[in-house]
């Protein structure tokens, strides 16, 4: 037979495959992120109160366990120590006296085992022993109610070491977990106690007596003792933990309390900052038409003084250089009509300025009173034009400031005008109403109309109109059809601030 060495191949490798797991390791990596954040998300969105519930009421039940169990443990292993070491003296104050120098004999006389008899199976010490072992430091029993064990030998446990180095050794257990042991019976809960038995005049340790006292009694007292340590540990951490709850609590309504008016606040800041910024706008678009509307009053009165005055003027002037006048010879019918036609042009230039100045100085109306301004208004319209205007006015409650005072009678005014040139004057009618702080004047007539949207905006009167009134933060509006014009303002008077 051949003797080389068998070659094997190695498996090809797929790169897709590991392609494949290499992506499914990420996506699971990914997915493991994205539980983590969501997991996160959901613990941040929680309240602070909830939050304390969840993590105070966990770390709160581990402590309550951890101290609970130190705390009956430690209760345990005392109450254990001190009943066996009472346990302990008594049983070696009754045995220790049957017992012989164990330093000389280390075996027991038959004398010895049945006084041993006599002691540990009558009496309250028989009936509190379930069983009891007496064992030489080479681990032979030299004595035990389980007549079968005496003499035997077995190694020491290490409860039995340490109880030959002079120590009390204790433990407390049901008999069903310790069936294995030397000795242990069955069906009841037992004191298990390694007891060095001590030479009188030299202290050594001769021998350990083992013996396991049924600890019924013990059992119940020890549950008690566990059941009221539990029942501490729990009324001290569950007040503590309630106490420092209500105090979170309170502290999450008082902050919950104010994050909700920091956001009302917060709102209505940016509420404010939008209605500054809308009011900024407005201001500024009306303080541009307003120097637009100033420089077309200019215009128009200039145009008004060049096409009026100013040409009567030039005319008076150019008959003062005529040759009726210049001529000493020229008749004197002649010399008289030019002095004539230069008066009457000079008349007519001072009336045309006059009524000029009529249209631009405002009459004292800042001491009037709103009934005042409005009769005044409408007589005023009268006498110029020779029309007449029905008024009708309701009682006000508030005082009117000198800038609603100019408002309204430059509203009035200008209204009337307009109706009279394009409404011819039929049917003028003014009315002022008021009503919870708001005052309305309307100025109507029965003219042909117009359409508002196809006003001019080089015109002067409505948009000057239009302007004031909103510069006081009021309402202007213009209704018209074939039956009649209506122009109306609104105030809020309460709102308006002293000028």
């Amino acid at each position: 037979m051949p003797t080389g060495k068998l070659m094997t191949r190695a498996p090809a490798v797929d790169p897709d495959g590991v392609e494949s797991e290499q992506r499914l390791g990420r996506e699971r990596e990914r997915g493991a992120v994205l539980q983590l954040h969501r997991l996160r998300d959901f613990w941040n969105a929680r309240s602070l109160a909830a939050q304390f519930l969840v993590a105070g009421g966990l770390v709160s039940v581990a402590a309550m366990v951890i101290i609970g169990v130190l705390v009956t443990n430690l209760i345990q292993d005392s109450v254990t120590r001190n009943s066996a070491a009472t346990t302990a003296r008594y049983v070696d104050s009754v045995i220790a006296p049957l017992l012989p120098d164990m330093q000389r004999s280390k075996v027991l006389a038959d004398p010895v085992k049945r006084a041993l008899d006599e002691t540990l199976g009558q009496g309250a010490l028989g009936n509190r022993l379930a069983s009891f072992n007496l064992w030489s430091r080479d681990g032979t029993i030299l004595y035990s109610k389980d007549k079968t064990l005496i003499g035997k030998r077995f190694e020491l446990s290490d409860d039995l070491q340490a109880a030959f180095k002079g120590r009390l050794v204790a433990d407390f257990h049901r008999s069903a977990d310790r069936t294995g042991e030397v000795g242990v019976v069955g069906g009841s809960p037992l004191l298990e106690i390694y007891n060095p038995v001590l030479q009188p005049w030299s202290g050594d340790v001769v021998a350990v007596s083992e013996f396991q006292e049924i600890a019924t009694d013990f059992e119940r007292d020890l549950l008690r003792a566990r059941a009221w340590s539990w029942l501490a540990v729990a009324t001290v951490i569950s007040g503590f933990f309630l106490t420092l709850s209500a105090i979170v609590f309170r502290g999450s309504r008082l902050i919950d309390r104010q994050s909700q008016a920091l956001r009302e606040r917060v709102a209505e800041l940016l509420d404010l900052v939008a209605q500054n910024k809308a009011l900024r706008l407005r201001v500024q678009r009306a303080s541009q038409r307003t120097t637009a509307l100033n420089e077309r009053y200019l215009r128009r009165i200039g145009a008004d003084l060049h096409d009026g005055p100013s040409q009567l003027l030039a005319l008076a002037a150019l008959k003062l250089d005529s040759t009726a006048l210049t001529d000493a010879s020229a008749a004197s019918e002649a010399r008289e009509r030019e002095v004539l036609a230069i008066k009457s042009a000079l008349e007519e230039a001072l009336r045309e300025i006059r009524s000029i100045c009529h249209g631009l100085v405002l009459p004292h109306v800042e001491a009037a009173e709103l009934p005042e301004i409005l009769q005044l208004a409408v007589r005023t319209h009268e006498r110029r034009t020779g029309t007449t205007a029905a008024l009708s006015m309701s009682q006000i409650s508030h005082s009117l400031s000198p800038s609603e005072k100019i408002c309204i009678y430059r509203f009035v005014q200008e209204a009337l005008n307009n109706s009279y040139r394009h409404g011819g004057g039929i049917g003028q009618a003014v009315m002022q109403t008021a009503d919870a702080g708001h005052i309305t004047v309307e100025v109507s007539d029965n003219g042909h109309g117009f359409d508002p949207a196809n006003v001019h905006s080089e015109g002067l009167g409505l948009a000057g109109l239009h302007e004031r009134v909103e510069s006081l933060g009021g309402r202007f509006e213009v209704i018209s059809s074939k039956r009649g014009t209506k122009v109306r303002m609104s105030l809020d008077i309460e709102e308006v601030e002293p000028v």
